[in-house]
């Protein structure tokens, strides 16, 4: 009994090992490899075209860039140094004309941070007559809530005018500078004190302080007219 239940069961399992080695038309079975299909091969090849095209087109861009940086660099020197924007940092500013305090031997409404491009000797006179122009719209703001606005626009318009005072006298004609100096300190020492009754808030103070400045301003606006 033994003996003949194991051969059956050895027959039972050869049957279910068996495989056809051909179709029944007599053609051999042929198996795709797993997950791959003739589509997914054209795929692949597609995406392989690809690949090869961007890594050609980064190594061309990788050889021309260079070449037009340096062109760039030796052709655009005078074009990116022409004082209308800047390159690098911001630089700081500095007079060589007799315009700063005496006592301090610089000024108290000058700011940092505050760039103003070089436009020419003509261009800065404009400049100045138009900041003068605007400092004494300043008159309406006093006595007002509105001291810290007052102050700041004050320095601003200062700080520039300062800077563009010194070029301005060092182009002018020998004939020119030094009273062009003697307007610029008259100016800068009527800032001063008006900032300084702008720090105080006293109404009063500031309004005798501004009264001061105003002729000056308008005398810097008929020097630059």
């Amino acid at each position: 009994m033994a003996a003949a239940l194991l051969t059956r069961i050895a027959g039972a399992s050869q049957l279910l090992s068996w495989r056809p080695k051909s179709l029944p038309d007599g053609g051999p079975i042929h198996k795709e490899p797993a997950g791959q299909s003739p589509e997914t091969g054209a795929a692949a090849a597609a995406l392989h075209k690809r690949r090869r095209a961007a890594l050609l087109l980064a190594a061309a861009a990788a050889a021309v860039l260079p070449q037009l940086s340096s062109r760039r660099a030796l052709a655009g020197d005078d074009q990116d140094n022409n004082g209308m924007w800047l390159t690098g940092p911001l630089p700081v500013p500095s007079v060589t004309n007799k315009i700063a305090n005496a006592a301090t031997g610089t000024r108290s409404f000058l700011r940092k941070g505050i760039y103003a491009a070089d436009v020419g000797a003509a261009a800065t006179a404009f400049r100045v007559k138009h900041y003068a122009f605007d400092l004494l719209a300043l008159e309406d703001m006093i006595g007002k809530d509105t001291w810290n606005y007052f102050s700041k626009y004050l320095c601003l318009k200062a700080t520039v005018m300062y800077y563009d005072f010194d070029k301005l006298i060092s182009a002018a004609a020998a004939g020119d500078q030094q009273p062009l100096t003697d307007l610029a300190s008259q100016l800068f020492d009527s800032v001063e004190k008006l900032e300084d009754a702008v720090k105080r808030r006293s109404a009063a103070e500031t309004q005798a302080c501004y009264a001061d400045t105003k002729v000056v301003l308008q005398e810097v606006m008929a020097r630059m007219a």
